[in-house]
């Protein structure tokens, strides 16, 4: 009997997904259990490595949890997230992954549900209590979000919007490097949009401070939810308009123009970055 759904290409996992708030009162058959310690998530270490356990209940596991999360169903199964504490070690058979390693051996599918069920983890975690008054908060009937009972604050799982943008130069692309990359990797200028601002202004500012140079020509690309911590990135293509390249020394420490016969690391192929990368790719001919 499998028990366990994996979450790597191989085997990807099913996409139909059903949101859900009230967690069934009388489940008897087994579920999937999204299991984090901080940003990392349990996971099967040798048979089936890289999988979500399936299990009638998580206490199965020997593990003590500070808080679960009911999150829906995925083709009929129950989906649940589980909070532990920072020292927890894990069960034998199974390891605790970084989500930002582990994310590049999932399927889209896959990562899209890890993605939901980590951000209404941090969710459930951030919003105990009232942030205007400090009372505890309690979870609104039938929809995903809480309500302090004394002042009537309402505290909904946070988004903040981030821009993602791949900027073209005939047929060269700017790719730069955070500090934060591993060594030799390069992606795309992106950052957080400001209060007040469209996600087009975002792209021209963000642009501007981390590497010094005018964009025009932002064409919308697409959106990914992304984790890091609770982000909907919004890609958009653009066009090098003038300026010299300066990067800016602390969200960026070097950036170049790159043409496809000298392309370096790259983002994985599962984060929107790489998607516009592999856009470009295709706009020049080549097969990715």
């Amino acid at each position: 009997m499998t028990i366990m759904t994996p979450i790597n290409r191989e085997n990807p996992v099913c996409s139909e997904f059903i949101i859900g708030i009230e967690p069934p009162a009388d489940r008897k058959e087994k579920a999937f259990w999204f299991i984090f310690r901080g940003r990392e998530i349990l996971l099967k270490l040798n048979k089936n490595p890289g999988a979500i356990p399936k299990l009638g209940d998580f206490g199965e596991l020997g593990l003590s949890g500070i808080r679960e999360q009911y999150l829906g169903m995925l083709e009929g199964t129950h989906c649940y997230s589980v909070e532990l504490a920072e020292n927890t070690q894990p069960p034998e058979g199974m390891e605790f992954a970084d989500l930002r390693q582990a994310y590049s051996g999932m399927s889209e599918k896959s990562f899209a549900l890890v993605n939901k069920a980590v951000q209404i983890m941090e969710w459930d975690r951030t919003n105990q209590y009232c942030s205007r008054c400090g009372t505890k908060t309690a979870q609104k009937p039938s929809e995903r979000g809480k309500e302090c009972p004394d002042c009537g604050e309402l505290f909904y799982p946070r988004i903040s919007p981030a821009v993602i943008v791949l900027i073209r130069k005939g047929h060269e692309i700017l790719l730069a490097r955070s500090p934060n990359f591993p060594t030799g990797r390069y992606g795309l200028i992106a950052g957080f949009v400001e209060p007040g601002e469209s996600a087009e202004a975002a792209v021209i500012r963000e642009t501007r401070e981390e590497v010094g140079i005018k964009v025009k020509n932002i064409n919308y690309f697409g959106t990914q939810a992304w984790p890091f911590p609770n982000s909907l990135m919004i890609g958009f293509t653009a066009e090098y308009d003038s300026g010299e390249i300066q990067p800016d020394g602390f969200e960026i420490e070097d950036a170049q123009w790159f043409s496809v016969e000298n392309l370096p690391d790259l983002p994985g192929k599962i984060s929107i970055a790489r998607k516009l990368i592999d856009h470009f790719l295709k706009e020049e001919g080549l097969e990715v």
